[in-house]
């Protein structure tokens, strides 16, 4: 269920997006097209706002793999959210049921620590323990996250023109279960208001780039391609994604 937006998602966001959103295979793409096979998921997501002061309610559905309701609560300093969900379990061939609970201190100040929690009420046991920190600033952000005490991820996001939303990222992430360490860099840079172009490099041997182009105020289509100059297999090929994404928001005052 880390797919589901809350406060702890936030830290680190700016590096993440810019370097691993919209592009070909991304998990979380809200309509997904596979040149080799034909593959398509929907992301919807609704919330509502200010049910009381302080207080949203968050529902979620990534079809159809899971849906979740999610309870906020934000203030100036922290905030804190839970919720129950259920997720398939392919292996079982059923949906299983899921608690969150995570939180942040210093969501908008210099710095912010939070964590996210997640337990599988069918099995009893955490199946999500992560924890982060961030240093945010209104050109420079850094992060330091744990996840599932196997994998530490440093990122940073620097933005270098924010009128064209140049910026370049960096993300450094060692896995202590398999001892392997990769370092991912990218840039982007708006040619127009309504067209972003990104590229990526990692020390895995791929490279990605795509092009984003705003439609109509909250709908986007974009097109990527990814290579992998690791893989010797004789049918490898290039990879190329197409995601559509339809924004939508309802507040309730």
């Amino acid at each position: 269920m880390s797919n589901t937006p809350s406060e702890f998602y936030d830290i680190g966001k700016k590096a993440t997006d810019l370097l691993h959103k919209d592009y070909a295979h991304q998990p979380r793409s809200p309509i997904h097209f596979d040149y080799r096979s034909l593959k398509s998921n929907t992301d919807i997501s609704c919330r509502v706002k200010d049910i009381v002061p302080g207080l949203s309610t968050l529902f979620s559905f990534f079809m159809p793999n899971y849906g979740k309701v999610d309870l906020e609560y934000l203030n100036g300093l922290a905030g804190i959210s839970g919720g129950i969900g259920l997720i398939r379990n392919d292996a079982l061939g059923r949906f299983d049921p899921i608690a969150n609970l995570s939180g942040v201190i210093g969501r908008d100040a210099l710095f912010s620590l939070g964590t996210d929690l997640a337990f599988d009420i069918s099995t009893g046991a955490f199946n999500k323990i992560n924890a982060g920190l961030s240093l945010n600033s209104g050109f420079f952000d850094a992060s330091l996250s744990l996840d599932r005490f196997d994998s530490l991820t440093a990122s940073c996001h620097f933005m270098v023109n924010p009128q064209t939303k140049t910026a370049i990222a960096a993300e450094l992430k060692h896995r202590f279960s398999i001892n392997d360490t990769a370092l991912a860099i990218g840039a982007q840079h708006a040619f127009t208001p309504s067209t972003l172009a990104k590229g990526r490099i990692s020390t895995h041997g791929k490279v990605g780039a795509l092009i984003r182009q705003g439609l109509w105020q909250r709908i986007f289509l974009s097109i990527s391609g990814e290579v992998d100059f690791t893989d010797t297999r004789p049918n490898a090929a290039l990879q190329i994604g197409l995601s559509l994404a339809v924004r939508l928001q309802m507040n309730i005052i």
